[in-house]
C-alpha cells in the first residue's frame, strides 16, 4: 500500500493546487477527454475516478456525465481528496481508499477511469482486477499511463538528473514510466478478465513561457521527484538544474520550452 502521503504531496501538508497544476496537471488534462472518451463516460453514469489527485479527470467527468450522474473520485492521500473537494461541485464525492483494495460492491459503477496513478500502484494487476470487479456488467474502465522518459521531456531528464544524486531513489523516480510497455498494459488488462482491450498511443503538445517557469514548478515542491529534489544541498539543487537545462535546449524555440509527451491510453470491457 502507498502511504497516506501518496506519491506527489508531503504528509499531513495542504496541497499546492497551484504548483501541482503547473508541475503535472497542465500536461495531464490533456489527454483527459481520451481517457472518458475511451471509458465510454455518458450522461447519467456512476464514475469512479481512481488515484483522483486533485480531480483533474473528475472535473471533467462531472460535466460528461451532468445533473443525473455521480462521481465519485478516490485517493490513498487525504491531503489530494481535500484539495479535489475545495474545487469542486456537490456531484464529487471523495473516498479515501487505496486502489488495490476497493471498499465498494461488486458492479458499482457504469465506468472506471484513472488518470496517471495505476503506473504507482505496487500491483497494477491487483489494482485492474479491482476496477473489473466494481464495473457493471459491458462497462469499460480505461487507464492513462505516460510513455518512457525521452517521449516525456518535461519528467524524463528531471528523473534521470535526480538518479544520480540520489541513486537509491531512482527506482522510484521511473515508476512514472513503469507502464510504457503498450503490449504489457494490454496483457495486463486481459490477465484481470478485461474483453475488449485496446491500448493507443496519443501525443499532445505544450508550450511553457521560459524554462525559469517551468523549474518555478519544480522549486515549489509539490509532486514525487519536486519535494525529492528539495532535500537536496544548493550546491546539489544548483547542479541538476543545469543539467535539466542543458538537456531541454533543443525544446526552446524563442525564449519558449516547446514539449511534446506521448500517453498510453489503455481500456478493457467487463
Amino acid at each position: 500500500m502507498i502511504s497516506d502521503a501518496g506519491l506527489h504531496a508531503a504528509a499531513g501538508q495542504p496541497v499546492n493546487t497551484d504548483a501541482y497544476d503547473r508541475y503535472l496537471g497542465r500536461w495531464s488534462r490533456l489527454f483527459v477527454p481520451s481517457l472518458l472518451a475511451a471509458a465510454e463516460v455518458r450522461a447519467g453514469d456512476r464514475v469512479l475516478d481512481i488515484a483522483t489527485g486533485t480531480g483533474e479527470a473528475a472535473t471533467m467527468a462531472i460535466r460528461a456525465v451532468g445533473r443525473t450522474g455521480m462521481v465519485v473520485g478516490a485517493d490513498i492521500s487525504a491531503m489530494m481528496l481535500a484539495a479535489a473537494r475545495a474545487r469542486l461541485s456537490d456531484s464529487f464525492r471523495a473516498v479515501t481508499a487505496d486502489g488495490q483494495a476497493l471498499a465498494f460492491r461488486d458492479a458499482s459503477f457504469d465506468a472506471v477511469v484513472c488518470q496517471l496513478g495505476l503506473m504507482f500502484f505496487p500491483e497494477p494487476t491487483r489494482g485492474l482486477a479491482e476496477f473489473r470487479r466494481v464495473l457493471s456488467n459491458g462497462a469499460c474502465a480505461a487507464v492513462c499511463v505516460i510513455s518512457s522518459p525521452d517521449r516525456a521531456p518535461m519528467w524524463g531528464p528531471l528523473a534521470e538528473a535526480l538518479s544520480r544524486y540520489l541513486p537509491d531513489q531512482s527506482a522510484a523516480f521511473h515508476l512514472g514510466f513503469a507502464l510504457a510497455d503498450g503490449r504489457r498494459l494490454e496483457h495486463m488488462f486481459m490477465a484481470t478478465g478485461f474483453r475488449d482491450v485496446r491500448v493507443t498511443a496519443e501525443t499532445r503538445h505544450g508550450a511553457i513561457a521560459s524554462f525559469d517557469e517551468y523549474w518555478a514548478a519544480v522549486e515549489a515542491g509539490t509532486g514525487q521527484m519536486p519535494l525529492a529534489y528539495l532535500t537536496l544541498s544548493e550546491a546539489s539543487r544548483r547542479a541538476v538544474r543545469e543539467e535539466v537545462r542543458t538537456k531541454l535546449l533543443p525544446y526552446v524555440s524563442e525564449g519558449r520550452l516547446e514539449m511534446s509527451v506521448e500517453m498510453l491510453i489503455g481500456r478493457g470491457r467487463a
